[in-house]
This record gives structure tokens, sequence and C-alpha cells, in this order.
């Protein structure tokens, strides 16, 4: 592959100082991207700076609070270790712009260390109250003083789609949606397809509710814009939203130097992760000794190719030079390997790390880069890094960097790279290869995105129940529906998210209390309508000719246990299905507490979190108390797989199974290595008694498989168990299942046996 490497010169980057400082003297050094965010702020609704990563679009996002100083704000961070970092750095704002706003961080863990005794332990609770008035939570804080909240998408999402608990759903999402006047939304470039709907539809609430006209203004800080959410906003833009963007390299006047000019490699990803990473140490080594004093970083997406990278350079003697920055890495050893001559990275890096030293070299923190990018915002991300020298005292000494991009790139044209074009020649190139397209975004809008927005549509549609803005639910579900390139109409979506919610109210429900509350859960009616209709066609009819009423059921529920049982099993089934939809957590099974007494994963500490399912391909380990403990990396890579019992026939499976988004009971994953398989009894938490997804035939459908994985959509072969013998499918678990359905939506059924429609 080594006549496919050639290397391109980005020229150095600079951007504009303020031209009147006096405007926002509260600014140290602004810049002048920063001062036309404050003054567009005053009549647009949202402003999109687009100013490179690393030349304070914070600040710049922060100066709208200016213009209405008593009022609350919600700044969104997309990372949890961003929250704690932009939570100073909105404190010392706050404090310098001479602010009366309270600044708290509000991740999941923060909620829950917040004082208990005024208004309860219920995280919930606690959110509502500091969102009504901050001074119940706190005693440091004076009555009715504004807040700024510096919280993540998953809380935002959760607080403005009513997935609080009952008690506390209404009031947090009340508040989410009526107190903030300001509204700023960090690196949403980097947000994923949820985060993005959950984004769009605030935007768009803010619209059709009028709060744009009274005055809410929505900062969106992004340095790569995806297409789609260019699009999306030009929708917003054409139904009256007033949009400004600014550019904060825009003008010839007034420059500082920001990056310096970054000699960059390109080449192929090896397809031998161990050849790769081989090179990769070659890399690495050859630098460390040729230019001792320089530093450097290695970013790549795989945990596992990171820490064996690592290995491989301790065998080199480079123990005392490199240091790990890892989602499972402690904050101390993250604080150590900043420190590091060579840092080994995964995309935690990707926001909020400035690869800050101490002391502060008087040239950029980065002399080299190596990264892989799988699309092209974690490409400009990455590469933004290398080089930083905004508020240096040296700026011309070049940088360099090598990518390893997808070895598709070649194939759809980079060949004819004009290497003499800078920037803007990589920028037209890389737009156009739709191997970096990202991966889920158009799957996940085609699929059920609209049934998502249908839950907060359904609860608001309740609040404004007789009131006028009700007539405003169908106009937001419309101005959503231009958004997202959606076909099917409210009532439709309407529907089907009743059923959902009936089904989920059913399915937590005891059969004592069901046998005669059914009716009177919401949607309770209208899930047991679709029971009739799948499990007994014949009723369904006589019920839909009106030859017989619902309310008979009430007194077969009563009579007939089994069949009461079979409704609640239906219940949990169909709900269980959807519920990744409506959840952050695309992995399967939830991070477990691990001892890496042999620093395999972490570089000092002992004690971390783990994704189970990297715990099982990578690592040799034994339960040891309430944590798992590692042993050893594996000598080789295991392959997870899945294993199902049928009490049936293989045949009667294929017809009622497969195809299907659904939950299968009885499922356990398998390891191995080869035909030898390893036992996982020492995970408890891999037993579920449901687990959602979708099955296919690998054979009939390879086509549709290999376009699925080029999505980024993954399966696990699964072996199911019949009476009559195995037969082996494809499994696409949990969110794969439901963007499944939008890669091949029309052989596809629903839990209730109807056929997919794309949106």
């Amino acid at each position: 592959m080594s006549n496919q490497k050639f290397v391109i010169r980005l020229e150095p980057r600079s951007i504009s100082a303020c031209a009147s400082p006096d405007k926002i003297s509260f600014i140290r050094n602004a810049l002048q991207h920063q001062l036309d965010v404050f003054e567009q702020s005053k009549d647009a609704d949202i402003i999109l700076d687009l100013a490179p990563t690393g030349t304070g679009k914070t600040k710049a996002g922060l100066t709208v609070l200016k213009h209405q100083p008593n009022k609350s704000a919600v700044y969104i961070a997309p990372t949890n270790a961003l929250i704690e970092q932009q939570t100073e750095a909105a404190k010392q704002f706050v404090r310098d712009a001479n602010l009366p706003h309270v600044v708290k961080s509000a991740s999941a863990k923060d909620v829950k260390s917040w004082p208990q005794d005024k208004v309860g332990r219920r995280s919930g609770e606690k959110l509502y109250n500091i969102l009504r008035n901050p001074a119940t939570v706190f005693d440091d804080v004076g009555a009715n003083t504004p807040i700024l909240l510096v919280t993540n998408p998953d809380t935002f999402y959760y607080a403005t789609f009513f997935a609080y608990n009952q008690l506390d759903r209404g009031n947090i999402a009340a508040g989410f949606y009526t107190k903030f006047s300001t509204v700023i939304f960090d690196e949403f470039h980097l947000y994923d397809a949820k985060q993005l709907v959950g984004m769009l539809f605030y935007l768009a609430y803010s619209h059709v509710f009028r709060f744009f006209q009274h005055g809410r203004k929505v900062v969106l800080l992004t340095a790569t814009p995806e297409p789609a959410c260019e699009l999306a906003l030009e929708n917003l833009k054409q139904a009256g939203v007033r949009i400004a963007r600014i550019d904060g390299e825009v003008g010839n006047t007034n420059l500082l130097a920001s990056q310096t000019a970054v000699n960059l490699e390109l080449r192929p990803k090896p397809e031998s992760k161990d050849e790769w990473l081989a090179e990769l140490a070659a890399e690495v080594i050859h630098r460390f000794r040729e230019r001792p004093h320089e530093n450097g970083a290695i970013i790549l997406d795989s945990l596992d190719n990171i820490n064996r990278l690592s290995d491989l350079l301790r065998q080199q003697g480079l123990s005392d030079y490199i240091g790990r920055i890892t989602g499972p890495a402690p904050k101390r050893d993250r604080q150590r390997a900043m420190q590091r001559q060579i840092i080994l990275a995964t995309s935690t890096v990707d926001v909020g790390f400035n690869f800050e030293r101490h002391p502060e070299p008087r040239r950029q923190n980065l002399d080299w880069l190596i990264f892989s990018a799988r699309d092209r915002a974690a490409f400009w991300q990455r590469i933004g890094r290398v080089g930083r020298v905004l508020g240096k005292s040296v700026t011309n000494i070049d940088s360099e960097a090598i990518a390893y991009l997808p070895a598709d790139a070649w194939k759809e044209g980079l060949t004819d790279l004009n290497t003499t074009g800078g920037r803007t020649a990589l920028k037209e190139m890389l737009d156009n290869l739709p191997c970096l397209d990202k991966p889920f975004l158009t799957a996940y809008w085609r699929s059920e995105a609209s049934l998502e927005i249908a839950r907060p549509l359904l609860e608001l549609e309740e609040v404004f129940d007789n009131l006028p803005d009700a007539e405003l639910i169908p106009k937001l579900f419309n101005t959503l529906k231009s958004v997202l390139d959606n076909k099917r109409s409210w009532e439709d979506y309407r529907h089907r998210m009743k059923v959902l919610r009936g089904a989920e109210n059913i399915a937590k429900e005891s059969l004592e209390k069901l046998k005669t509350g059914w009716k009177f859960l919401k949607g309770g009616q209208a899930f047991v309508k679709t029971f009739i209709k799948v499990t007994s066609p014949e009723e369904w009819e006589d019920l839909q000719a009106g030859r017989t009423k619902l309310d008979a059921y009430e007194k077969i529920f009563k009579e007939h246990n089994d069949l009461l049982s079979d409704l609640k099993e239906f219940a949990e089934v169909f709900s269980i299905s959807y519920a990744p939809l409506f959840s952050f957590r695309y992995s399967l099974f939830e991070s477990l507490p691990i001892r890496d007494p042999y620093n395999l994963v972490t570089d000092e500490s002992e004690e971390t979190q783990l994704d189970p399912f990297h715990l099982l391909r990578y690592y040799e380990f034994a339960q040891n108390g309430d944590f798992i403990e590692i042993k050893s990396r594996a000598t080789e890579t295991y392959k997870l797989s899945f294993r199902m019992r049928y009490c049936g026939s293989r045949q009667e499976f294929a017809n009622t199974e497969i195809n299907k988004l659904t939950a299968f009971k009885n499922c356990r994953v398998v390891r191995s290595i080869g035909e030898s398989i390893q036992p996982t009894t020492a995970l408890q938490a891999l037993s579920k008694h449901l687990l959602p997804g979708v099955i296919i035939c690998p054979r009939t459908n390879a086509a549709a498989l290999f376009q699925l994985h080029k999505q980024g959509i993954f399966s696990y072969t699964i072996t199911i168990a019949c009476d009559d013998g195995d037969r082996q499918y494809e499994f696409l678990a949990g969110l794969s299942g439901i963007l499944t359905m939008a890669m091949k939506y029309n052989q596809l059924r629903l839990p209730d046996d109807e056929v997919f429609i794309a949106g």
C-alpha cells in the first residue's frame, strides 16, 4: 500500500482579533467571531459559530448571556469530561462578565450528589427544584438567582422527551422547555443521530411555540456541521427561524496565528490489525528517537488498538514516555498522561482535551499527530488538535500528521486529490467521499426517529388538552416532518405511540391489577386492541365490525388468567423491542466494575469500568468479590455470538421470528475461538430475560448485511436450538435492529406483525 500514501501541506490558519474589543471588554484578548456572536445574537434566533477548534467558541456562546443577564441558561456539553471543564470555564466567565448566575454542573452523577435534605432523594425532584429556584437545593445561593446549568445531551434529551420517572417527568420537561432564555449546544457536530433528533426537536418547539419571538436564543457551536444538519437548519430557516452564521476565519485584518502549517500524510488503514499496530509502533519509535524533544499523540477509535499499541511501545522501553487517555482511564491517569511526551488516546479526546502541558511550551503543545478517522467530522476534529498556537509566542514551526482513512476512500477518488490545493482542496475531496459519511445518521432518520419524537408530542398534546395551544402540536410535527424528511402523518405516529405507551404500562403492572385496571392505563385500550388483532384475527374482525365491544374483554381477562398472562407477556416483548429507541446506551449491557492489577487497561489506577463485550473479546478474567479482575490479555481475540433455545421446529421459527423486530427469550452470549467455546458464567450481568433486535438469514441477505456493516450497523451470529436441530442466523441487536428496518424495510415486520414503512 506504500504507493497509495501521499502528502499534502495544509497551510497555517489564522483568526481575526476583535476589531472593537471594548464592546466585549469582559473577554481578554477577544476574537472577532466572539464579538460577532455577541452582536448578531441581538436579532437572530439561532446563532451558528463555525470558528475552528481551540479558538474560544465557548466564550463566544456565553457572551449571549449578557443580553438577558437576569434569565437562566443551559449549556449542553457533549461529554461528562467536558461538563467538568466547561463548568469551570463558565464560572470564570460569569465572574469576568459580572453576571449574577450561579453555575451548576448537572451530569447524572452530579445530580445524585446534590443535597437531599431540602427536596428529597429523587434525582428528578432535585433537578426540577433547581430549575424552579436553585436556593431550594443549595444553601449558598440567593433566592431566585438565575442559573447556568451545564449538562450533557443525554440529560437534556431525557428531560425534554419526558423520560424521567412518572412523578417528575412533566415538571422537568416544563422547566427545560420554558426556563431557559439562552441555550448553547457545544460541539454538536459530534452528536449522534439520537442526540441530533433531540436538539432539532427543541429548536422546532422553540419556533412553533413562539419562544424565539419572546427572546430565546440558541447558540450552536461547531467547526464542522454535518450536511444533514445543514439541511435541517435550512428547513427551519424556510419556516421563518432567523439564523446567523459566523465564520471566524472570514476577513483578513487583525490576524492572529491559530494553527501551524501541517504536513499531512494520508494512508489507507491496513486490513491486518497486527500489521497496522506494528506500523504505528515503528512510526512512534522513529519519531521519538529522531526528535526526542517533540511531543506527539496517537488517536485511534479502538480501545483495544490503543492498549495493544501501549504494550508494543512499553516493550521497546518507552514506558516512562507514554500515557493513555481512554474512556476507562480514571481522571488521575488522564492527568498524568497529559504530561507525557507521547499520548495514546481514543475518541475520548475529540472533545475538551487541549493537551495542556505544564510548564506551558512557547510553541505548539503537539508537534505531531497520528490518527484514524471513520468520518469527516472526526477527521477535521482530530487534525485540528495538532499545531495549535493561538496565544503562543512561537508560531512558525510546521507540525506533522499521518491520517489513516478507510481504504474505500482510494476507490472513491481520493487519488485525484490536488495535493497543492491545501485545506480547500482537501475539504472538497473529503466532502465527496461516501465512505466518510457519518454512520447511523441517514439510516436512523429513515427508520423510527419520528416515532421517537411522537412520545414528547403526545405528552405535550395531553398537557395542552382543551387549550388553544393544542393546535400547535400538529404544526410542530409537520415542522419536524420537513426537517427529518418524513412522509407519514401525525395521526399515524400518534396512534403507534399510544399503543407503545400502553405496552409499557401494561408490562409494568401486576396481573392482579391488570384484571380490572388495563382499561384505565394510558394507552391500555389501544394496546389491547393490537393484542387482539395479532393473536385472534377473527375476534379482531368482530371488534372492527361492531359485533363485539372492547368492554367485553373486562370479563374475559378476569376469568382467564392465562389470557391475561399472554397479554402481559406480549406487552413486555412489544415494549422491550422498542426500548433501544428511547435509550442512549448503545451497548447491550451495563459497564462492569473491574480491577486491573497489571495495568492492561489503565496506567496507574487499578479500578475502573469496562464494557462487558470488550472484556469478553480481549481479556482473561475472574470474579473477585464485587469486581471482575483482569488476569491477562487474550492471546487471540474471542469471537462473540449468541445462542437461543426455541421450543418448536426450525421451520416454525423461520415462519414466525425472522425478519421481525421483537425481543427474544433465553438468549445467552457465547465466547469462542474457532470451535472452542469458553464459559461466560462469571458475568451475571449478561443475563437478560428479553433481548431486543432483528434476526435475519445471512445467506439470503448477504448483500444487505454487507451494506449494513458499511453503515456501521453490526450483527452477531446466533444459533437457534430448535426441537429438530440447530440453525444459524445473524442477530442485529438493540438499536441496530431498529436501524435495520431503514435499510431493508420492505421485508421486515414490526412487533405487531405489521410491515414496516420507511419514513
